[in-house]
């Protein structure tokens, strides 16, 4: 199964085009970079931590930019800059992604890191055809978890979910939640509940 994104009424795919991916420090982001980057595409990594760009290129980021670029208030379109994106930030940013989506592209939209607002106009959906993906995990049925499953463990490299994945005994979680939530932890956090 391809990742690559069809353009409407066109036989061309943009397999290598840029897809954004925000929150990129994460664990979503850190995921979503490892993921994209393996299948091929040119990730830009959008994040507030500059100190993270090794990580992220090691990862397999071939670009970083700032959050600052995407967090503020929105055009209705702007110029176009990617042909999708992951997104696990919400609001403005979530808003500035569909602004510069590519026509026929996608984002995805996973998380409200900067709120659960979405202000925009309807400018992106009716004039580039852009789609706006929602991602749940709480309802999802059990085929398409499984389907799910089947496509991390081929489409995730081991060692970079390795270097991602922080791991925490269950009595330090009221220690790391703090960390969590002011942005100050890098990747995913897995919770030991013994041993």
């Amino acid at each position: 199964m391809a990742y690559s994104i069809l353009i409407p009424g066109s036989s061309d795919l943009w397999g290598r085009r840029p897809v954004v991916v925000t929150g990129a420090a994460g664990g979503v982001g850190s995921v979503a970079i490892a993921i994209l980057a393996k299948l091929g595409f040119h990730v830009i990594a959008s994040t507030g931590r500059a100190q993270e760009s090794d990580y992220l290129k090691s990862l397999g980021a071939a670009e970083i930019i700032d959050r600052a670029e995407l967090s503020g208030p929105s055009k209705p379109l702007a110029k176009e800059r990617w042909a999708a994106g992951v997104d696990s930030a919400g609001s403005h940013t979530l808003a500035n992604l569909l602004s510069m989506t590519k026509y026929g592209g996608a984002v995805a939209a996973c998380g409200l890191a900067q709120g659960l607002d979405l202000p925009t106009s309807v400018a992106p959906f009716i004039l580039r055809g852009i789609s706006l993906l929602g991602i749940d995990s709480v309802y999802c049925p059990q085929a398409i978890r499984r389907q799910a499953w089947r496509r991390l463990a081929a489409d995730l490299d081991r060692n970079k979910l390795a270097a991602i994945t922080t791991e925490v005994p269950l009595a330090k979680v009221i220690e790391v939640g703090p960390e969590i939530l002011a942005g100050k932890v890098r990747g995913r956090v897995v919770v030991r509940i013994s041993g």
